[in-house]
Formats: structure tokens, sequence, C-alpha cells
């Protein structure tokens, strides 16, 4: 069934905010959507009507089975034309979600297989967030911040959790990206800085902020298929 790309929206946004609880506030919904309360009840109401979610006032929402496919669908497309672009256009990362969200409501299955087909089934988007299958199904990945990482222990990059248009340029500039090779050397108590040695780079310092929104797995359990590669 198609639905319009207002509706799509609201359930990739929920699909999101729902992750690590039960139920999405009203107010969670229309601050991701930045728009009225009042227009996102009766967008949620709607959604209930379609049984693409479970809504009861002061209680929040949160998806039914039905709703989350339709969501992970969406998610599939969104995060397959960001590859798309990165890998064979040659878009920056930090260039491609708007226009993803555009294709992403396209809604030709048969398209969106061959894209993957084509592409070669990739595993991640360019921002390192796992891409589901045709069934929906996703392996969740075993990430931690790169704030967290103890000293000298060498990892991967494999997610940017803020993907801001700004965040992204920054760690572009720093030489930072998905599949970067990394070791925390020194950490200062002043401001939490990190000072971070890049393989075969000299070593640079980053804020606690953008150290954060960094997440990296260990060097080893990076698979071969990643795009940074």
């Amino acid at each position: 069934m198609k639905y319009s790309a207002s509706k799509e929206n609201y359930l990739k946004t929920i699909f999101h905010l729902q992750q690590g609880q039960s139920r999405v506030s009203t107010n969670a919904v229309a601050a991701a959507l930045q728009t009225r309360a009042a227009s996102v009840t009766d967008m949620l109401k709607k959604l209930k009507t379609e049984k693409l979610l479970h809504y009861e006032k002061y209680r929040g929402s949160k998806l039914t089975n039905e709703g989350r496919k339709v969501a992970l669908r969406i998610i599939r497309k969104h995060r397959l034309w960001e590859y798309f672009l990165v890998e064979k256009l040659h878009f920056g990362w930090d260039e491609v979600h708007e226009v993803a969200e555009e294709l992403e409501h396209i809604s030709s299955k048969k398209l969106i297989d061959r894209l993957d087909d084509f592409l070669g089934f990739p595993r991640v988007d360019p921002h390192g967030d796992p891409i589901p299958d045709s069934h929906g199904r996703f392996n969740a990945p075993r990430q931690q911040s790169l704030s967290s990482l103890p000293l000298h222990k060498p990892a991967c990059v494999a997610a940017i959790s803020s993907q801001t248009s700004e965040m992204l340029e920054l760690l572009s500039h720093k030489q930072i990206k998905i599949g970067t090779k990394v070791e925390v050397r020194k950490k200062f108590p002043f401001d939490n800085s990190i000072e971070l040695k890049i393989r075969n780079k000299p070593v640079i310092t980053i804020s606690e902020q953008v150290a954060k929104n960094i997440l990296v797995k260990d060097e080893e359990s990076i698979t071969k298929r990643s795009i940074a590669e």
C-alpha cells in the first residue's frame, strides 16, 4: 500500500524516537518534525485509524507491526539512496541527506531491490547506519562513543550519531570517516577533550562534544564490506 510522504515521514520519525523506549510523546514528535503538537495529534489519530500506530492521549504512541514494517522500508530506501549518491555520484557525506529525503518516497519496490543489487547489497550507509534488507532485517551494531574508548585501544570509526552537515563537514576537515583507524592517546580533565591518533596521520585534538558523536568498534570487528575500505 502506498502512503503519503507526510505519513511516511511520521512513521520514520517515530521509529527513530522509539528506539530505547516503549512510547514516544507527542511533543517529541512535534520537536523532531518542527511542527505544532496539535498537527501531530491529528496525524497520530489518522495513523491509528490505519492500524499503523498505537496511540493514546497523554500516553504517547508506538508503531504497530505494520507501522514498523513501513518505517523500515522507508529507512532502507533512504540509506540505499545515500549510499548510491556517495559511492556512485560522488556526493559528500554531508550533502546527501536532503536529496535522499526526497528519493525515499519513490514507491517502486522493484527499483529499490535492483538498486540494492547494483550496489552489492551494502550493510551500512555512508554514516555507518545499518541498511535493512528487503525483509526489514538488519544487525544492530555493537558500538561505543569515542569519548568512552580506553586509552591506547585501537578502534575503527563505525558510525556518526549526529549527522548534521556542520558535524560531517568538521569530521571531513579532520579527515575522520567511516572505517578510519583511531586510537585515543590522552584525555584532558580540564574540558574532557581528547588527543587522537589517526593511522598514518599526525595526532589531533577534538572536543568532548565531537568525540561523543563518533561511534567506534574494535578494529578487528569492522567488516571487510565497510564502504570506507
